[in-house]
């Protein structure tokens, strides 16, 4: 595998985000989530165990990201809004090997680290709507679409579901502590036709195929887990 820099905007090189980083924010969220929640796990053996895989993910809760992060077999890489990157959690972020991104924007230097991450045979974790909201699938943005179609990464959905069901008594903005938090992995699937096109034609294709197909994820998850 190719861990050298990417060259991104300008012919500038841009460092690969670090799976060893990743690997120590799996462990930090392994202790975190199972310490204050009661996480259930169904369908991680579905995760390819190796190559490049994108986790598309539904987000209703701040803790989305961080729960899929220490259950997930793989140490991963989230796209994660410039905003978190604030005070001491910008090089704590970056130095776990996360993403930053401002959404305002086309952001090439995020782009470049993300397909890095893909071309390096990681895993990277995506909020595919964009952000936080009812966590239903029902509006995707592009991005998913144009990372699974250049990189040819096949895309696992999963569904995070009950943490936000309710707030909790301590801390209002997080799940009660000790609740259960359900995370479900589907099937891998590929985004693209076969025909490795990248136009806006084919990732308008490609984006009503994926949608589909996590819709179809989640309401199977709901219904595994009574959620």
């Amino acid at each position: 595998m190719r861990r050298h820099p990417r060259r991104g905007e300008a012919g500038r090189e841009v460092s690969v985000p670090s799976e060893k980083g990743a690997e120590v924010g799996r462990r930090i969220g392994v202790g975190l989530m199972y310490g204050l929640w009661k996480p259930r796990v169904l369908g991680a053996w579905k995760v390819p165990t190796h190559g490049p895989v994108i986790l598309a993910v539904n987000h209703s809760h701040n803790i989305d990201g961080p729960m899929v992060m220490g259950v997930a077999p793989r140490p991963t890489h989230f796209l994660i809004k410039k905003e978190a990157f604030v005070g001491p959690l910008d090089p704590f972020l970056l130095g776990i090997g996360q993403v930053k991104v401002d959404r305002d924007t086309t952001d090439r230097t995020a782009i470049t680290q993300a397909l890095g991450v893909l071309e390096n045979g990681g895993v990277l974790g995506i909020f595919p709507e964009g952000t936080r909201g009812e966590g239903d699938f029902a509006a995707l943005r592009a991005g998913l679409a144009y990372f699974a179609v250049r990189s040819g990464a096949p895309i696992v959905p999963v569904a995070v579901l009950g943490s936000s069901d309710k707030p909790g008594r301590l801390i209002k903005g997080l799940p009660p502590l000790r609740s259960r938090v359900d995370v479900v992995f589907g099937e891998p699937f590929e985004a693209g036709d076969g025909s490795g096109r990248r136009t806006r034609k084919a990732l308008d294709e490609a984006t009503g195929r994926i949608q589909k197909q996590l819709a179809a994820h989640l309401e199977n998850a709901r219904r595994s887990t009574g959620r």
